[in-house]
């Protein structure tokens, strides 16, 4: 019998006080919420010094403010000592200001928001992912204790009750009972859309469909079109129509007026069946066959392949992978495109607060059992990152006001979530956002090949968004350090979505910066060095891309004996709940 050498105790000690502490964590706080801010207490704790200098500013400031209540109650003019920030608009109504009693009620309750705020970013001796986790928890308690969101200490419902003889509070309690038996609180309402009908209208035909995707193919407009088709991999934490909204915002239908062949991605939404789906299938029984479609419809040596968001991700990987395992000669992809793409992990934005070992612990736990990640608990994710401006106004609005939220497509898309593989989403979690093992040579094997993103040659044009929370610029602009290869990036104004979805408009409505970028380039120096201008970079994109994309050549049929028509778009997969 082979003889096993007996482990030492301390090892055992030590694993036994992990499994306690995953254990503890995993139950009691696994989201980390309460324990930077204990860290920032007891930080505080021990530097007296630090904590008397910032109470003395605290005293000053809430001097001032005795000082500006005394002088609004009797009725003296004074200037508000903390003023809202610009994009807080739970205060704009004139009352908060007119009135003495609203404004010191506003008044209080922004200083000793602000304090607090400040304090937790300036702890001493907290490493700064705890301060911005501290931070983003107190902040989120902050926000729902503001005095708007509560009936008898807002203004504005209670004169809206009289002025409509308590009709508003009326709606208002309808409203509730409707997000309650939602399990949502609406932006929207869902009955204003319908896929297909007033949303991804562009006409098309599903030519391929596996059990990950069906690709659409959209009916040219031009008699002649770009010899090289475009393939377009859509992020499959939501549903491809942000593209394809309506026909003022639809990029598909742009690009198609443009002249080219457009194929683009629609997810199958995995249940528990598809539990052990992984990385891998999403690159070879997703972007692979959608290029292989695309290149044995039209006939087309190659192609020009866009990726957004975490479609971005997957098509960086796609490409470094790409380029081992195919022959130069044969590389189907000429060159690509990306939308606010990560592929650095380092600073994933607002979204870090989320991602530790605790709380992708406690998520792929829960992934593990039901096989899935719900869309409906990352989209709550999402909006607690800006919970003032994506659940507080619709709480204020609908449930005190009694308004019924206005049609938003953007928010009904945004509200039609979709699920994740366990497996998949559970190696993304861990091996991108935790190691950032992606900006590592050959860290990664997927499907069978080394990922070295240095290995990537084709021309890439790579557009990103001043105001993304999602994938902040900055960190977007690290792709530039990585990639091999001419580089043109695009910092468009707006945020994740309205920074891509901006089809040109006269008069402009938005702006960009643009130019080549080299791989030793730092994102401050990039952007001194080029100015804003005013426009869409849609228009800078297709003078990039045309003289690229080979001759004009007759229109291809949208579906063919090879590739049959399947369904008219957007398909069946979009449509599944």
């Amino acid at each position: 019998m082979p003889r096993h050498d007996p482990v030492p105790p301390i090892d055992v000690a030590r694993k036994s006080l992990r499994k306690l502490h995953d254990s503890v964590e995993s139950s009691v706080d696994p989201l980390g919420m309460t324990a930077p801010l204990v860290h920032a207490q007891l930080a505080w704790m021990a530097h007296p010094q630090e904590l008397a200098e910032a109470l003395g500013r605290m005293s000053s400031s809430l001097w001032a403010l005795q000082w500006h209540s005394m002088r609004r109650l009797v009725g003296l003019p004074s200037a508000d000592p903390v003023r809202p920030v610009d994009d807080d608009s739970r205060f704009v109504d004139p009352v908060w200001a007119e009135s003495p009693t609203w404004d010191l009620v506003k008044e209080w309750y922004l200083l000793m928001t602000r304090h607090f705020q400040d304090m937790l970013y300036e702890t001493p001796g907290l490493s700064q992912k705890d301060r911005r986790r501290a931070a983003f928890w107190w902040r989120n308690a902050l926000n729902a204790m503001a005095p708007s969101n509560f009936l008898l200490t807002n203004p504005v419902a209670m004169r809206k009750a009289v002025e409509t003889n308590g009709e508003s509070l009326v709606q208002g309690f309808r409203n509730f009972l409707d997000d309650l038996s939602a399990g949502n609180i609406r932006m929207t309402d869902p009955g204003d859309f319908k896929v297909g009908e007033n949303l991804a209208t562009t006409p098309g035909k599903v030519v391929f469909r596996n059990r990950l995707l069906e690709v659409i193919h959209y009916t040219p407009t031009k008699a002649k079109v770009h010899e090289t088709p475009i393939v377009i991999v859509t992020p499959w934490i939501n549903k491809f129509y942000i593209l394809d909204l309506n026909p003022k915002k639809s990029m598909i239908r742009y690009l198609v007026d443009q002249g080219f062949d457009v194929f683009i991605t629609s997810w199958k939404n995995p249940g528990e069946d598809m539990r052990d789906v992984r990385f891998d299938d999403y690159l070879t029984e997703g972007i692979q066959p959608l290029i292989d479609t695309a290149r044995g419809l039209t006939g087309a040596a190659t192609v020009h392949a866009v990726g957004y968001c975490i479609g971005g991700t997957a098509l960086s990987t796609y490409m470094a992978w790409a380029n081992r395992h195919f022959k130069p000669e044969e590389m189907p992809v000429a060159h690509w495109t990306l939308f606010t793409t990560l592929v650095d992990f380092h600073k994933p934005g607002d979204i870090e607060v989320f991602v530790d070992e605790g709380s992708i612990r406690f998520l792929t736990q829960n992934m593990a059992r039901k096989g899935y990640l719900d869309g409906a608990e990352m989209a709550s994710a999402f909006r607690l990152l800006r919970s003032n401006s994506l659940i507080w106004h619709y709480v204020v609005h609908g449930w005190l006001y009694g308004e019924t939220p206005p049609p938003f497509d953007v928010l009904y898309w945004n509200m039609d979530t979709t699920r994740m593989p366990y497996a998949m989403h559970a190696w993304y979690l861990r091996e991108l956002y935790l190691h950032n093992k992606l900006i590592e040579k050959d860290a990664l094997v997927v499907a069978g090949e080394p990922i070295d993103l240095g290995a990537i040659t084709q021309p890439v044009y790579a557009v990103s968004a001043e105001d993304d929370h999602i994938a902040p610029w900055r960190q977007t602009f690290r792709t530039m350090n990585y990639v091999s290869g001419p580089k043109r990036y695009v910092l468009s104004s707006s945020g994740h979505i309205l920074g891509i979805v901006n089809p040109p408009v006269k008069p402009p409505k938005r702006s960009y910066r643009v130019g080549p970028a080299r791989r030793t380039d730092k994102a401050e120096d990039w952007h001194a060095a080029h100015e804003a201008q005013p426009g869409s970079w849609w228009d800078d994109w297709m003078a990039w891309l045309k003289p690229q994309s080979g001759e004009l050549v007759a229109a291809r049929p949208v579906a063919n004996d090879a590739f049959p028509a399947l369904a008219d778009a957007p398909g069946v997969y979009v449509k599944e709940s």
